[in-house]
C-alpha cells in the first residue's frame, strides 16, 4: 500500500476530533471505575482484592494484547477495527449489567471492554501518526487527553446514574453511549494513493489457485485428446481398415507423451511453489531469531533495564490510586456531604494539567527528560506514602490532585524511551515497556486490595505502594547517573532491521 505524504492537516483535524471523543468514550468507564468497584463492592460481597480485579483487567489488558492489537490494526486498517471495537466496549459494558457474579465481569467488563480500549488506543494512534508529520506531537498530545478529560467526565456521570438508574441501569447507559465510537469510527477515512496496485497473494493463496488451474488444464487437454483420438481413428479406419490399427498405435504414442510433458510441467510448478514457501517460513523463521537476539541486547543496556523495572513498579504501586482511592474515603468515614467532587474526577483532570505541563517542560532543551520522569517517580511514592496520614476529604483531594498531576508522565515517557535506546529502536523498545506497563496495572489494584483483605485498612496497603514506585525510581537514576554512561555506550549497536506494520486502509 501506497500512501500519500501526511497532510498535517486538513482531514487530519477531523481525525484529531474523533480519536479524541473516540479515547474519551471508551476509556471514560474503565478509568473511573473506581466509582463503580464501591457498588460491586456491595452487591457481590466480595473481597476487596477479589472485586479490584475487574477494573485492573480492563485497563491493563488492553497493553497486555499490544502486539495483537498493532496486528488487527495491520492487517485490517483503523477503520474497521474502531467500528468492530465499538461494539466489543459497548456488548461488554450493556452485558456487564446482567452480570451474576464477580467472575462475569472478569470476563464481560475486564477482557471485553479492555480488550476493546487496547484496540481503539491503537486505531487512533495509527491513523493520527499517517495523517500528521511535522504536528505528530501536538496531534498525538490532543487525543490523548481524551482519555483525561473521560476520566474527569464519567467519575461524576456514573456517580449521578446509579443514584438515579441503579448499577444495572448506569452500565446501560454508559454502554448505549458507547455506541458513538460507531460514528467517530466512520470518520476514520485511511490515506492512501488512489493508483496503489492491488496487493500480491501470498504463497499460500497462490499454490491451491495454481493447482486447480493445471488440474483443469490437465483436464481439458485430456478431454481433447480422446476427442481428436476418436476422430483420427474413426477416419483411418473407414478410408483404410488395414492401417487402422498401426495408425491408432502412433497416435497414442504421440497423445501420452503430451500428456507426459503437461503432467511434469504441473510437478515442476508445484514444487517450485513449495521451496518457495520453505524459503518464504525460514527467512520469517530468522526474523523472528533476530528479534528476540535484539531484545537481549536491550536489556544489556543498564539503563533501558532500569527503566522496565520501574515502569512495572510504578504501575504496580501508582495505578491503585485511581481506582481505590473512592474506597479509601468511605474507610476513613468521611461524609458524602463534605464531597464537592469525586476524588477520582480531581485526578482526571489533574492528570490532564500533569500531561501538557509535563511534555512542555520536556521540549525544553534544559530539561533532562530522564532525570524529570526519575523526579515524577519519587514525589509519586512521596505522595502515596502520605496517603494513610489522610484522614479529611480537604487533604485526600489535595493528594489526588496530586497524585493525578504525576500520573500525567505518561506524556514524557515516549520521549525517556527514545533517549534511553534511540529512535530508531524506539518502536521495538516500547512494546516491551508497554507490555510491562500493562501487567503492572493488571496486578496492582488486586494486590493492594488484599493488603486490605489481610489487615483490614489501606496504611499498609499504601505503604507497599509507595514503596514499589520509590524502588523503581531510586533504581532508575542509579543507572541514569553519568558513571554508568561509558557502559551504557559500549552496548552493540542493532542491525538496521525495522519492525513495523504496514498498515491496511481498505474499508
Amino acid at each position: 500500500m501506497v500512501f500519500r505524504k501526511p497532510p498535517d492537516g486538513g482531514w487530519g483535524w477531523v481525525i484529531v476530533v474523533v480519536s479524541f471523543f473516540t479515547q474519551f468514550l471508551c476509556y471514560g468507564s474503565p478509568l473511573a471505575v473506581g466509582v463503580l468497584y464501591l457498588e460491586w463492592l456491595d452487591a457481590f460481597g466480595e473481597g476487596k482484592g477479589k472485586t479490584a480485579w475487574v477494573g485492573s483487567l480492563a485497563n491493563g489488558i488492553g497493553l497486555l494484547a499490544s502486539p495483537v492489537c498493532s496486528i488487527c490494526v495491520s492487517s485490517f486498517g483503523a477503520r474497521p477495527v474502531a467500528i468492530f471495537s465499538g461494539f466489543m466496549v459497548a456488548g461488554g459494558l450493556m452485558m456487564s449489567s446482567f452480570a451474576p457474579n464477580i467472575y462475569f465481569l472478569y470476563v464481560s467488563y475486564g477482557i471485553v471492554v479492555g480488550l476493546g480500549c487496547g484496540l481503539l488506543y491503537t486505531a487512533t494512534v495509527t491513523i493520527t501518526c499517517q495523517y500528521f508529520d511535522k504536528r505528530r506531537g501536538l496531534a498525538l498530545g490532543l487525543i490523548s487527553t481524551g482519555s483525561s478529560v473521560g476520566l474527569f467526565i464519567y467519575a461524576a456521570l456514573q456517580r449521578e446514574l446509579i443514584e438515579l438508574y441503579g448499577l444495572d441501569g448506569c452500565l446501560l447507559i454508559v454502554g448505549a453511549l458507547s455506541l458513538n465510537i460507531l460514528a467517530c469510527g466512520s470518520l476514520m477515512r485511511p490515506l492512501e494513493s488512489s493508483s496503489s496496485p492491488p496487493p500480491d497473494k501470498t504463497c499460500v493463496e497462490k499454490v491451491p489457485d495454481q493447482y486447480f488451474v493445471y488440474h483443469e488444464k490437465e483436464k481439458t487437454v485430456e478431454e481433447n485428446i480422446s476427442i481428436l483420438e476418436k476422430g483420427y481413428i474413426d477416419e483411418k479406419c473407414v478410408n483404410s481398415v488395414p492401417d487402422c490399427k498401426q495408425e491408432s498405435i502412433l497416435s497414442k504414442n504421440v497423445l501420452s507423451s503430451i500428456n507426459i510433458n503437461e503432467k511434469d510441467t504441473y510437478k515442476k510448478k508445484v514444487v517450485e511453489q513449495t521451496n518457495f514457501c520453505k524459503q518464504l517460513a525460514k527467512r520469517k523463521w530468522q526474523l523472528y531469531l533476530t528479534y528476540w537476539k535484539e531484545t537481549m541486547v536491550l536489556f544489556k543496556n543498564k539503563v533501558f533495564s532500569a527503566l522496565f523495572v520501574a515502569i512495572l513498579l510504578f504501575d504496580i504501586g501508582g495505578f491503585p490510586p485511581s481506582l481505590l482511592m473512592e474506597d479509601v474515603a468511605r474507610s476513613a468515614n468521611i461524609s458524602e456531604d463534605d464531597y464537592y467532587m469525586p476524588l477520582i474526577s480531581i485526578i482526571g483532570i489533574m492528570t490532564t494539567v500533569g500531561k501538557l505541563v509535563l511534555g512542555i517542560l520536556a521540549d525544553f532543551k534544559w530539561v533532562n527528560t530522564l532525570y524529570l520522569y526519575v523526579t515524577t517517580l519519587i514525589m509519586t511514592g512521596v505522595a502515596l506514602f502520605a496517603i494513610p496520614f489522610a484522614k479529611s476529604y480537604l487533604t485526600l483531594a489535595m493528594l489526588s490532585g496530586i497524585l493525578g498531576f504525576l500520573t500525567g508522565n505518561w506524556s514524557i515517557f515516549p520521549y525517556v524511551t527514545t533517549k534511553t535506546v534511540g529512535i530508531e529502536k524506539l518502536t521495538h523498545a516500547y512494546g516491551i515497556l508497554m507490555f510491562f506497563a500493562g501487567l503492572g496495572n493488571s496486578l496492582g489494584p488486586p494486590i493492594v486490595g488484599w493488603f486490605y483483605d489481610w489487615t483490614q485498612e489501606y496504611d499498609t496497603a499504601f505503604y507497599f505502594s509507595g514503596f514499589c514506585v520509590l524502588l523503581g525510581g531510586f533504581l532508575l537514576l542509579l543507572a541514569a547517573l553519568p558513571c554508568w554512561n561509558a557502559c551504557t555506550n559500549q552496548s552493540s549497536k542493532l542491525p538496521p532491521n525495522t519492525y513495523s506494520y504496514k498498515v491496511a486502509s481498505n474499508a
